[in-house]
């Protein structure tokens, strides 16, 4: 599996688990609000072991790179939005 397909499993791991939490009737601002504590505190983990934390630095390389990857999702939806309105000629049937 190469790495763009491992990190879409991954990913789709996530949301699979942040979905489940909905289920269960959890609102989804506190599912976003834990899951994106729970990254903090991996990437932290990841940058500085389990006994470390972040220096000032780390902290602004670790948002610079959310807010990349957040660019990147917002650019795929914009795209995938297009694609499928154009799929559809510009009807939305899922209302």
């Amino acid at each position: 599996m190469d790495s763009a397909k491992k990190h879409r499993h991954c990913t789709n791991k996530f949301v699979d688990v942040a979905n489940k939490l909905q289920e269960e009737g959890y609102e989804k601002e506190l599912i976003s609000a834990a899951m994106m504590a729970a990254s903090g505190i991996y990437v932290t983990n990841v940058a500085a072991g389990n006994a470390g934390g972040l220096e000032p630095s780390g902290v602004n390389k670790a948002v610079t790179f959310y807010r990349q990857t957040l660019e990147q999702v917002q650019t795929s939806k914009r795209e995938q939005s297009a694609n499928d309105s154009t799929e559809n000629n510009g009807v939305n049937d899922k209302l």
